[in-house]
């Protein structure tokens, strides 16, 4: 299937590993000129070298943190500096920590609102008024299915991620008469770094193993195994693209069944 989004520009946030680099590679295989961002620039700059060298596809790495205003807008600036148009924003960010719910501190709270929160507001209010010019954009945001079925001991990241559905469902109806899109996929348990190091913390706090607590995750999917990152960049892909056209404000998770409600 042709997804209509050779030449189009893309930012992709916290992308040097995890689910932002399985995105960013899958939009440089379909043709996008893609940028990405992280906070640390040695291991941007290879991800960017090694996505460029794979698939042939112009990719930027320019350091930013996604919790700072002024670093947001200047990373907008470059990509319109570099590319002259940004159509695919691809919202993404680390998680905060995992903890019991009534053992966070307002300190920690604001931390975690301004890193799953507040980074998915700056960086679309940055770049909406250039899609608006063009009458043509992708805002897709990567949340958690914690949206649809709260995961115990992260309460942070359930709250704030919350916020990011409720803030693009209000925003992708603003928004559609313009021909911008705004759409959030919930990844359940995805095989990252990030996963791994939550269930290693797991495993010390139960005072079990690494390889039970993944077994634990594994039984909770009906498809009895944890998902692939490039399985959930497929779904960012076809979002991003010309077909998805008519697809606004939805939460769609990729998560093998574990999400057991109707909705």
């Amino acid at each position: 299937m042709d997804l209509g989004i050779q030449g189009r520009v893309a930012l992709v946030a916290a992308a040097s590993r995890g689910l932002g680099k399985a995105i960013a590679w899958e939009l440089a295989r379909e043709g996008a000129a893609v940028v990405i961002c992280a906070r640390g620039k040695e291991r941007l700059r290879l991800t960017a070298e090694e996505i460029a060298r794979d698939t042939g596809a112009r990719v930027v790495a320019i350091a930013a943190d996604v919790t700072s205003t002024r670093d947001v807008n200047g990373l907008v600036d470059k990509v319109v500096q570099t590319f002259g148009r940004l159509d695919i924003l691809v919202n993404n960010a680390g998680g905060p920590p995992p903890g019991p719910t009534l053992t966070f501190s307002d300190e920690e709270w604001r931390k975690a609102l301004e890193l799953n929160l507040l980074s998915t507001v700056r960086l679309t209010r940055a770049a909406v008024p250039i899609m608006r010019a063009n009458r043509w954009g992708r805002i897709i945001n990567m949340t958690s299915v914690a949206v649809k079925q709260p995961l115990a001991d992260l309460v942070l990241s359930n709250a704030a991620r919350s916020g990011v559905i409720a803030f693009a469902k209000t925003l992708a109806q603003e928004l559609a008469p313009e021909g911008i899109t705004v759409n959030s996929v919930c990844p359940g348990f995805t095989r990252t770094e990030r996963v791994l190091e939550l269930a290693r913390a797991r495993a010390e706090r139960e005072g079990t193993t690494l390889e039970q607590v993944l077994a634990g995750y594994d039984r909770q999917i009906p498809m009895g195994r944890m998902g692939e990152p490039a399985e959930i960049a497929a779904l960012v892909a076809f979002l991003a693209s010309e077909r998805a056209s008519y697809i606004t404000g939805v939460a769609i998770q990729v998560d093998g069944g574990y999400v057991r409600g109707p909705f």
